[in-house]
């Protein structure tokens, strides 16, 4: 698309059009790479077109995913430097799939080779367990969505470690921001995690019996609040894959029944009832059979549950106390701990999968594979979107800036006289807004400190802060039939309305910490290993004289994920990277149809006309004088 003698959108627009008519759904846009959802299957993924990518140069074969991994491979050898694909776009526009191509492409022809031993067989050798990293984490990690079937709920960055011969290595992987709300609560068509729906097809009865639950989903109240069954998945395969998969990644089955029991209570979680006791504003258990399951499965007693859950002990001034909690704070409190159980869960996965694929073989380089959520401008946007939406903001950073900082060192090389500009710094004044000190997280840190803190201060302080003084944070306008929004942000993507609701309680995240004493106490050893690093800010001191930590493990959310990104942004910096854009072409995930403006939108959000116009509008000499080059070449 950079080549076009006419370069605007509309002739973008065709093009990508044109393409995708005759499944064209890969083309080639300057440094990167757009894809475009086809909605269907094509065979252009078989062993045969990958032996036709190997070793290709990229103008010598067809645009393809296989050929930004070959790219990225023969860089990795010659430069002997990491390399890193990026993989970005809406949900449903394809990044998984994409993700995996680009595995399945690096296992295919880095494999080692070789006879399987007789633990390779029962195991799987390390391309089987990279790859079957997937199934595993999809299971806990991706759930139907209004707009995808399959859509993961959680960003991933998987490094594939090659040794110096270039043959696969070892292979690890850091996961970002897994959805906890989706645990306990899901819009009408949408449905939770794979995983409680492959427990319930029937296809391996004896976990029914061990979870002692029945195989009706409604039968569940955490879990059938949207739909139910999604026509374009078979749980009862999918169950199977996910067993098989955890067999060959060498999880015991001691570990696996852990991981089975604690998903089989957050399910009877969700059926706990509590009620007012006569004359008082305490809760009590109302009936205690779902409360004597979860005891069950997670190795606990069921009257010290209960206890824990209706009066919990309190740090007030220095004394500890039992405090009595009313119906709505202990069902706010099982909500907290299912999503905690779960996440904890889902995180111990990561942990005990990197284990696995930690062959400590000898490592030269590795090329990383990002997969993660792209922008979102939603009518309501909260925390989460503020989240996704800075990452998203640095990715974007990092892409003009690698990209400009790429095209101006070419034009020193060839001797044109050129000043230098950092295309990267026209983001800086949205992210500083976000991350610097007295930004929007630091405030939202600051005031997680303060008791009486609400969301109004919140406010106030972020108005005070910078309502006039920073460009980039408006006053939201006020649209009839719209959800209510508290400030607006001007992202590289558009402006962003975000409600505030809620969010100091999302980032300090508060738990019931006497029952998760409780959980460090059990005699389920896989709840206990969960549960093990985790130090709140209220827990108990143990009576043995042992002091707490000063400032314990507590990190507010916001803390968390800008610590964690910054150490993706140190990894992606150390390497060279290729770019790869996702499109959703339709809502209704019709094969073959695009709907132009929602096409428009994504290539704006995804920074794809930027990308091209900025290339040519900001260097004219270079454009002719790659032009002047060509033809004389030709001549």
């Amino acid at each position: 698309m950079a080549m076009f003698t006419f370069l605007h959108e509309p002739a973008v627009l065709f093009n990508l059009k044109e393409r995708y008519a005759a499944w064209m759904i890969y083309t080639y846009s300057g440094l990167f790479c757009v894809t475009v959802n086809p909605y269907k299957w094509l065979p252009v993924y078989d062993q045969s077109v990958v032996n036709a990518y190997r070793g290709k140069k990229r103008t010598e074969a067809p645009p393809h995913i296989f050929s930004i991994s070959d790219n990225a491979y023969q860089y990795m050898l010659s430069d002997r430097e990491n390399q890193s694909v990026l993989i970005t776009g809406e949900s449903g526009a394809g990044k998984t799939v994409n993700t995996k191509r680009v595995i399945q492409y690096f296992a295919s022809i880095a494999a080692v080779g070789g006879k399987k031993s007789a633990a390779e067989e029962k195991k799987g050798t390390l391309e089987d367990q990279i790859i079957q990293a997937n199934p595993a984490l999809e299971a806990f990690g991706n759930a139907k969505t209004i707009r995808n079937d399959n859509s993961s709920r959680f960003g991933k960055f998987i490094r594939i470690h090659f040794g110096i011969s270039g043959k696969l290595s070892s292979a690890d992987i850091e996961t970002y921001l897994l959805e906890k709300s989706r645990v306990t609560f899901q819009l009408k068509a949408e449905r939770d995690y794979h995983i409680f729906y492959q427990i319930l097809s029937q296809k391996k009865p004896e976990l029914l019996e061990m979870l002692l639950i029945t195989n009706n989903p409604y039968d569940y109240a955490f879990i059938s609040q949207g739909e139910i069954a999604v026509t374009s998945i078979d749980d009862a395969d999918e169950l199977m894959a996910t067993d098989d998969a955890f067999d060959v990644l060498g999880f015991s089955q001691e570990e696996k029944n852990g991981i089975y029991k604690l998903t089989g209570a957050i399910m009877h979680y969700g059926n706990m009832k509590f009620k007012t006791k006569q004359r008082e504003e305490q809760a009590e258990a109302d009936g205690t059979e779902n409360v004597d399951k979860v005891a069950y499965l997670m190795g606990l007693n069921s009257a010290d549950l209960v206890k824990g859950l209706c009066h919990p002990r309190v740090k007030v001034g220095n004394e500890w106390v039992t405090k009595g909690q009313s119906v709505d704070q202990v069902y706010y409190s099982v909500g907290a701990l299912s999503k905690k159980i779960y996440e904890n869960m889902f995180l111990w996965m990561v942990v005990r999968i990197n284990l696995t694929l930690d062959t400590k073989n000898a490592r030269q380089h590795f090329i990383g594979v990002l997969d993660i959520a792209g922008f979102e401008i939603f009518e309501f946007n909260t925390f989460e979107q503020l989240c996704i939406n800075f990452t998203n903001e640095k990715l974007q950073q990092f892409f003009n800036h690698h990209m400009f900082v790429l095209e101006q060192e070419e034009y020193k090389k060839e001797g044109i006289v050129w000043e230098f500009i950092d295309f990267g710094m026209d983001l800086a004044a949205c992210i500083e807004l976000i991350e610097r000190p007295m930004g929007i997280m630091s405030i939202l840190e600051e005031e997680c400190m303060f008791p009486k803190a609400s969301d109004a201060t919140f406010k106030a302080k972020l108005y005070d802060t910078h309502l006039g003084k920073n460009a980039c944070f408006q006053k939201p306008r006020i649209i009839k039939g719209r959800p209510e929004a508290h400030f607006s942000l001007v992202h590289y993507a558009g402006t962003v309305d975000y409600n505030i609701g809620n969010w100091l309680v999302k980032n300090k995240d508060p738990l019931n910490e006497t029952v998760v004493g409780l959980f460090q106490k059990s005699s389920l050893k896989f709840l206990v290993n969960i549960f093990a690093g985790y130090s709140g800010t209220d827990a108990p001191e143990e009576k043995t004289g042992g002091k707490k930590k000063k400032g314990s493990s507590f990190q507010t959310v916001s803390a968390l994920h800008r610590e964690n990104l910054g150490k993706l942004m140190t990894n992606l910096r150390s390497t060279h990277p290729h770019f790869v854009r996702c499109i959703i072409p339709n809502e209704t995930k019709t094969p073959g149809a695009m709907e132009n403006p929602l096409v428009m939108h994504q290539l704006r959000c995804n920074g794809v006309l930027e990308g091209i116009r900025i290339c040519r509008k900001g260097f004219p000499n270079r454009i002719l004088y790659a032009d002047f080059k060509q033809r004389d070449t030709a001549f």
